[in-house]
């Protein structure tokens, strides 16, 4: 097993992903940290700080530089950063007169930071392509079983009958918002770090906010109003955003664990009769995709702590801090693709037994429609004579195994048509309206 299940051989195919390690991995961090030191001497170029020649020098060097990580790991345990490493790494690929000109003006975390911010770019733009697909998956689950009629459970008793398509469109709307989320996020997050030593980016003179300017436009990012190197909200609120989002994948996979329960079996979460086997018992299909997203969406409400802890950056740059960072919020944002992908899988392979649903409700014997029974009877009783009125006929259909309805009918002369009561489907209320709600939220 690796140091964490994210990057285990054994289990980093159940709870990590491929694509969000792929923009993280230590690899993607150099290239990132290069395209940024590329991208500060050409803006520098162009402004005159360095001679064009040595800017256009340094740019040409880094697309072919193939830097390998552990060359620069001594140098990380040295400075508690690899950028001093890099940095030399780079001069020595640039040779000559440029070599002078590469890094200037800038600090270590500045060139950490905006690299960083460059790979959670691409990061997010995978997360929206898979919001977009889960959220389309789910608003056809919702439009499909709009009539599939259900028991509703709260805390886990059954309580009025529901549609399927209302608790798809359920998991569905927690989703759409987190991609309106997403987008006013970027905003606020995809900044350019520029600051210097401390902040002030004294070492340019007054040629400091030019220089930013110049470099955010290079690299496409946000400009800030000033440097954000010890400001760190930006990491913590993308860290809320991903709790958020694990949260509402995992009230999905926790809903999908509870139908699938074999004394209810209204739905499965795969139609593969391999999935989720047993070693031992071979009846079992064990609902593995739905149990991950209950697990990462609590790995990382525990792991958005931390983020916030990170929160408390002392003065102008705290090393602690930042590494409190470095610690947390990879795992968070592989945690996020591997619920997306997850989500995703299940999704679209959830298996719904309308038949089963129908039985769940028929073995109930009207005890679902209660409230139904009640509402019925006060309009021609005061409420809480019909209320005490099916609270007893309840009791009798609990211990006589009798529908509900039928009992109500012996036991008062009230006119209601106990037969057109029966039917589930009857009493769903506005829940054909909420999914076009849902539906039309999820379009826009």
């Amino acid at each position: 097993m690796g140091l964490t299940p994210l990057d285990s051989t054994l289990t980093g195919s159940l709870l990590s992903d491929p694509d969000s390690v792929a923009l993280l991995d230590d690899r993607a961090a150099v290239a990132a940290m290069l395209r940024v030191e590329a991208a500060l001497a050409v803006a520098q170029g162009r402004l005159g700080l360095i001679p064009a020649n040595a800017a256009d020098r340094i740019a040409a060097v880094v697309p072919g530089l193939d830097l390998d990580p552990a060359t620069l790991a001594e140098g990380s345990a040295d400075a508690g950063v690899p950028v001093p490493a890099l940095v030399a790494q780079l001069r020595a690929a640039v040779g000559g007169e440029a070599a002078a000109h590469v890094h200037f003006g800038a600090t270590s975390q500045d060139i950490v930071d905006t690299g960083l911010v460059l790979r959670l770019r691409d990061l997010l733009d995978l997360f929206d392509g898979r919001l977009a697909a889960l959220i389309s998956a789910l608003a056809g689950l919702a439009d499909r079983h709009r009539t599939t009629v259900m028991a509703g459970r709260t805390r886990t008793q059954q309580a009025v009958p529901v549609s399927f398509g209302l608790k798809a469109a359920g998991w569905l709307l927690p989703l759409v918002r987190q991609r309106t989320r997403l987008a006013e996020l970027r905003p606020r997050l995809l900044l350019l770090q520029f600051g210097g030593a401390a902040g002030t980016l004294a070492a340019l003179q007054d040629r400091g906010p030019a220089v930013a300017a110049a470099l955010a436009e290079e690299l496409d990012l946000g400009l800030p109003a000033m440097p954000w190197h010890a400001q760190r909200d930006g990491p913590a609120e993308l860290a809320g955003w991903l709790s958020l989002t694990t949260g509402a994948l995992g009230k999905f996979g926790q809903d999908a664990m509870l139908l699938a329960q074999s004394e209810v079996a209204e739905m499965r979460e795969s139609g593969d009769a391999g999935r989720g086997g047993s070693s031992t018992m071979p009846q079992k299909a064990n609902p593995v995709s739905a149990e991950a997203l209950v697990a990462l969406a609590r790995f990382n409400a525990g792991m958005v702590g931390q983020m916030h802890q990170a929160l408390v950056h002392a003065q102008e740059r705290d090393g602690a801090a930042w590494q409190q960072e470095w610690l947390a919020l990879p795992q968070m944002l592989v945690a996020a693709g591997a619920a997306l992908r997850h989500a995703a899988a299940m999704a679209e392979g959830l298996q719904v037994d309308a038949d089963r649903m129908r039985a769940t409700l028929d073995a109930s014997n009207g005890l679902l429609l209660a409230e139904a029974a009640s509402f019925a009877l006060a309009a021609h009783m005061p409420r809480p004579q019909a209320q005490d009125l099916v609270k007893r006929a309840s009791l009798t259909a609990l211990a006589e195994d009798r529908h509900l309805m039928d009992l109500l009918a012996g036991m008062t002369d009230a006119p209601v048509d106990w037969q057109a009561l029966k039917d589930p489907a009857g009493y769903l209320g506005a829940a054909d309206s909420f999914i076009d709600g849902a539906l039309a939220a999820s379009r826009a």
